[in-house]
């Protein structure tokens, strides 16, 4: 069985190897140039120096973090590709495998062969499945060193994208990816229509997971603070902030999506600064600034709920697989 499952995958692992080397020989390069420009520019040692505190007096690293961003943060964007690599497995490793067998026909001599449909199914996902592992466990690795800079700048470990491709969730995302390409390929019986399958159900079983089911994995915290603070949050703990703005005295939102500084560091005249919001007829003061967040330190507790999810997804795949197959005439 470990023979022929090489024999039958050996050209997608080929493919597989060739697409990783592209891909490195692409995020090497940025990567290395991302960090050399963070730690020459000072910008690493000035948020080493700001540390994990809540709150920051004066300018902070704004200026330099301003510049980095402007040179590399559309690179983020090339993140996208490790986003992209468990569907790919899913739907070049997972959905052949049995619908190849089927639609070709090789499946009457495969199944007469002394072997059990439940031991070969369970055989082939088992040696896919590990290969399938390893792939995510270094891009996993490999994801988390090219993101730090730019981690590190503000954006934070938690936000999406670069949530969904480092730590263990793309292991979660990788098993389940390839299990539903197999129970796919048990439902159509041919290769394109399960490749088509599996797409659309695991970008709809993605969606539904980050969008819905992550931002309420932990209910979420809240800060407050005056306008006229002589300090500001620390936008670059990594907290992943739902939503922000200004609030009056009422508790209204009267400035969405917007934080104000009117301290001595921020506005200059503080009380013109805070008088304005009178005159804008936003009520009554006093104001402050409010966020809802979920806290940086929460990232693996996150990561460790929704690769637990997407297991439980895959042990239920394949076991509906496994049934599946002992239908298949």
């Amino acid at each position: 069985m470990i023979w022929l499952t090489w024999r039958q995958h050996r050209k997608q692992a080929l493919w597989t190897a060739v697409a990783l080397a592209v891909l490195a020989a692409v995020l090497v390069p940025t990567g290395l140039s991302m960090r050399s420009s963070f730690e020459d520019s000072g910008l690493g040692a000035c948020l080493r120096a700001l540390g994990h505190a809540q709150f920051v007096g004066g300018e902070g690293c704004e200026a330099l973090s301003q510049r980095f961003a402007n040179q590399h943060d559309s690179t983020a964007f090339l993140a996208i590709l490790f986003v992209l690599l468990p569907l790919l497995a899913g739907l070049f490793l997972g959905a052949p495998l049995v619908a190849r067998e089927v639609e070709n026909g090789t499946h009457r001599l495969v199944w007469t062969q002394g072997i059990s449909r439940r031991r070969w199914i369970l055989t082939k996902f088992g040696l896919v499945g590990a290969v399938a592992l390893v792939l995510s466990v270094g891009f996993a690795l490999g994801a988390a060193w090219w993101l730090t800079p730019l981690a590190d700048n503000g954006l934070g470990r938690l936000r999406y994208l670069f949530f969904d491709v480092q730590g263990i969730a793309p292991i979660g995302y990788t098993l389940f990816a390839v299990a539903l390409g197999i129970l796919a390929g048990t439902l159509t019986r041919r290769v394109l229509p399960a490749m088509g399958l599996s797409l659309a159900a695991f970008i709809a079983v993605r969606a539904l997971v980050e969008l819905l089911a992550r931002p309420v994995f932990l209910p979420a915290k809240s800060l407050t603070y005056a306008v006229d603070s002589p300090v500001m949050a620390n936008r670059f703990t990594g907290d992943w902030v739902y939503q922000q703005g200004v609030r009056n005295g009422a508790g209204t939102l009267v400035l969405p999506d917007a934080r104000v500084g009117c301290g001595p560091d921020g506005g200059g005249d503080t009380s013109r600064c805070v008088a304005r919001f009178v005159q804008d007829g936003f009520g009554p003061g006093p104001y402050t600034n409010w966020q809802e967040y979920q806290p940086a330190d929460r990232f693996w507790t996150f990561q460790a709920i929704e690769t637990g999810i997407f297991l439980a997804l895959t042990a239920l795949l394949v076991g509906l697989a496994i049934r599946r197959v002992r239908r298949i005439a």
